[in-house]
């Protein structure tokens, strides 16, 4: 199996290179990651049963890899750790905290989808990576917690929502 190693490291270590570089973006971690890919294939290519897959196989234990990166530098936030606008117009202060209240009552994981995009400016490419679930997956879930998080806000007081369930006025006054 060294031979084989050796030819998967000769064959594919730039091509993964660059795609960890791609994901990345920083070229210490791109190499730590790319040490560790060549572990995880060092100690499991006695697995694989078909050899015509192997590259296949090599990019999904990369993309796994670059998952578990990403989840590890990024812990999760808890939404009292957030860093918010310490001053808002007073007019819309009421409906911050209706907003921020009504994030409050989410389940967490749609909590940690909502804070992280919103809040943290995450993209979902980002967010599907630290989540460890497809984009599509993870496209699904920001649908699901903005459209909960919009049903929430509906029962705030002074709010007015369009046909479409948009904000389209807040009266701080009622």
């Amino acid at each position: 199996m060294r031979i084989a190693i050796q030819e998967i490291w000769t064959d594919l270590h730039q091509e993964l290179t660059k795609f960890i570089m791609r994901k990345v973006k920083d070229e210490d971690a791109s190499a730590d990651i790319l040490q560790e890919v060549f572990i995880k294939i060092h100690l499991n290519v006695h697995k694989l049963k078909d050899y015509n897959k192997l590259t296949s196989w090599t990019y999904q234990i990369t993309r796994n890899t670059i998952a578990d990166y990403f989840r590890s530098q990024k812990p999760y936030v808890a939404f009292e750790q957030l860093d918010l606008p310490e001053e808002i117009e007073p007019d819309f202060q009421g409906l911050a905290n209706c907003i921020n209240g009504k994030i409050e009552h989410l389940p967490k994981h749609y909590q940690e989808v909502m804070l992280l995009t919103a809040l943290k400016d995450y993209t979902q490419v980002e967010l599907a990576a630290y989540l460890g679930i497809s984009y599509s997956g993870t496209k699904s879930r920001v649908q699901r917690a903005k459209d909960r998080l919009k049903a929430l806000v509906a029962d705030c007081k002074n709010v007015e929502l369009d046909a479409a369930g948009n904000i389209i006025d807040y009266d701080p006054k009622v």
